[in-house]
């Protein structure tokens, strides 16, 4: 995220609050701001780190694995 132009803070931030599922973050996408300004490529990047949240990681792992969709 930090590569995409985000402050530190603002990158972690949003990056926990992401995987965390808790809310607004800290820095520029704290309460008073949301994720408009972040580059495209960073929004998909913290959507899929909310789906890993949200599904859990095994969950995610047997999605991807060629031998889960092969049944």
């Amino acid at each position: 995220m930090s590569a995409l132009g985000l402050d530190f803070e603002s990158a972690a931030g949003s990056f926990a609050s992401s995987l965390g599922n808790i809310g607004p973050g800290i820095g520029s996408v704290g309460p008073v701001e949301n994720y408009s300004h972040i580059h495209l490529a960073g929004q998909w990047v913290l959507s899929f780190v909310m789906l890993l949240g949200r599904l859990e990681l095994f969950t995610v792992l047997i999605i991807f694995a060629p031998a889960f969709w092969k049944k």
